[in-house]
């Protein structure tokens, strides 16, 4: 199956988190790192997102 892509606004939409938290996280080494799509363009593995999000823990 072919991985797909997703953009920072989708990522934010998945996770609950802003723009500031996600880049802040990541510069922290808690958050999957995008991958370069264009010369201006970033996105993250779906999957990588979805394994981000299972690693966290559930609220009861």
């Amino acid at each position: 199956m072919a991985n797909r892509y997703i953009r920072r606004t989708e990522v934010e939409d998945l996770t609950g988190l802003s723009r500031s938290t996600i880049y802040r996280m990541m510069d922290a080494g808690q958050f999957p790192r995008p991958i370069r799509l264009t010369q201006k363009a970033v996105g993250w593995k779906e999957t990588d997102i979805a394994a981000w999000l299972e690693s966290r823990p559930v609220a009861a």
